[in-house]
């Protein structure tokens, strides 16, 4: 995603630039903004060559910033993505108006599966992986398949800005609606944002504020989108990153030093580091995330300072981690925080 984002960014940037100028021109106080060259911003056909560009955009911390229009942007894969391929095999493989060519690839996909279903009862690969294998087989047996692929898609490509649309509707909600009344209501006025002191102490202390506003506050209404709860970390980390505002540590996400990512690694000088995990509790591979993980990262990063962060939304959940811990003899261990987010434990006050 990141490739594309970056390739489709360049490929645009004109337009990017004369959106933010007219925007910035029109919305923006002088003071925010300023006259910045940008480079390989507009091509050259002439001279073959890309060309410097200057452009009034807004101005943050000496750097210029781009704005895109909400209709351009998408919050999950592309529309024509490898994942969606895998998993809409048999619908290519029917749309293909070539008799022979169906017919052998509907064959390799029945023997394909008959091997998948030995596979599963070995256990060895998850359907997601045997699946996307599958279909790299037949892409380097028929590479003509990602042709009659991308066609069908196309020929239904309303859907796509359809998705596309509900998802960031639905992105808006969470991260500017929802934050924005979380850090009005709940952090605003509040130490939050105090003057920190070691990095591990200044994590621990917003984490269990975190854990207040959302067990005792009404703050876990935040991670709930027409009811339903918040299904992936990563949404998790965007709203714990949010909370850094305005902090004079050095806050990075998905840092990878070589042996993986983690979610969050707060510095203050080459000294002063401390990690941050969070994880779902119903992550299937939360036992092992909390026995092997967590140390690698630590080794990797050069710290032994790490908070893990777990997050339930029902009963079932809870039950499950606790489970965990304790019969990993981690039940006390106050680097290790739970929190509870479930909706149907949190009644008023008039009605406690």
């Amino acid at each position: 995603k990141d490739s594309i984002s970056d390739f489709a960014t360049n490929l645009i940037k004109t337009y990017l630039c004369e959106y933010t100028q007219e925007f910035a021109l029109k919305h923006l106080r002088p003071e925010d903004r300023g006259r910045f060259q940008v480079e390989r911003a507009r091509f050259n056909y002439q001279t073959e060559s890309w060309e410097t560009v200057p452009f009034e955009l807004p101005s943050f911390r000496g750097d210029y910033v781009l704005l895109t229009p909400k209709d351009l942007l998408t919050k999950e894969e592309t529309w024509i993505n490898r994942a969606d391929l895998a998993e809409r095999l048999q619908d290519v493989a029917d749309s293909i108006p070539d008799g022979p060519l169906r017919a052998q690839v509907n064959n390799y996909l029945l023997k394909a599966m008959l091997e998948q279903d030995r596979r599963e009862k070995s256990n060895k690969k998850s359907e997601k992986e045997a699946r996307m294998e599958m279909a790299s087989r037949l892409i380097d047996a028929h590479p003509e398949i990602l042709d009659y692929y991308i066609k069908l898609k196309e020929e239904s490509g309303r859907g796509a800005k359809e998705f596309s649309t509900r998802k960031i509707d639905e992105s808006e909600q969470l991260y500017v609606k929802q934050i924005l009344e979380f850090v009005a209501c709940d952090l605003a006025g509040t130490e939050f944002y105090r003057n920190p002191g070691l990095t591990h102490d200044e994590a621990m202390r917003r984490v269990l504020f975190l854990k207040h506003v959302i067990e005792d506050r009404d703050g876990y209404r935040i991670f709930y989108l027409k009811g339903n709860p918040i299904g992936t970390e990563e949404d998790l980390q965007i709203l714990f990153l949010l909370t850094w505002f305005a902090t004079p540590f050095d806050v990075n996400r998905e840092v990878n030093n070589g042996r993986g990512p983690v979610d969050f690694k707060i510095s203050h000088g080459k000294r002063d580091k401390s990690l941050v995990e969070f994880k779902l509790a119903r992550n299937t591979k939360l036992r092992r995330n909390l026995e092997k993980q967590t140390q690698i990262y630590e080794r990797s990063n050069g710290t032994k300072e790490s908070i893990k962060v777990i997050i339930y939304f029902d009963d079932s959940e809870r039950e499950r981690v606790k489970s965990i811990l304790k019969e990993m003899k981690l039940e006390d261990d106050r680097n290790i925080v739970l929190i509870d987010a479930c909706s149907h434990n949190k009644p008023s006050g008039s009605n406690a």
